[in-house]
């Protein structure tokens, strides 16, 4: 692995932790919207990380060293929503309340993105770190031979 390397694999990761804070604070601005209906309802939605391997990069078939494929950083393979239940409040006098009286609030617990929020952000700046350490070694590295 090159320093170069290090810097592809920052790279995705930081990409990868760009998309998790949009889906979380999508998640967060949608949390108070309420619908009549069920199939309206917002439904929070979280993005899945997978392990991009280096042959996948190469388009190599014999690099995939027996299943041991070194990474090569992170990609996102898609987005899901959430299939906990929605927040049922019971809210008569509310203009999007159904027949019963309940408002169906999103299934966002807003505690749990927050927490989702503070650690992609530190992740994102410890793939910023990383980027900037690996910088500096490729400094040093062109100083020696002065």
């Amino acid at each position: 692995m090159s320093l170069m390397d290090v810097f592809n694999i920052a790279s995705s990761g930081m990409s990868a932790q760009t998309v998790r804070l949009n889906t979380t604070s999508s998640n967060i601005a949608n949390a108070e919207s309420v619908s009549s209906n069920m199939d309206e309802t917002y439904r929070a939605r979280q993005p899945v990380f997978a392990t991009q391997l280096q042959n996948e990069l190469q388009q190599d078939p014999f690099a995939f060293n027996g299943g041991l494929g070194a990474g090569a950083g992170v990609k996102v393979a898609g987005i899901v929503e959430s299939d906990a239940p929605y927040q049922l409040r019971y809210e008569p006098h509310h203009p999007m309340s159904n027949e019963e009286g309940y408002v169906a609030y999103p299934n966002v617990n807003v505690v749990e993105e927050m927490t989702n929020m503070i650690s992609a952000s530190r992740s994102f700046q410890t793939n910023a770190d990383m980027m900037k350490s690996a910088k500096d070694m490729m400094q040093r590295a062109l100083q020696l031979g002065q």
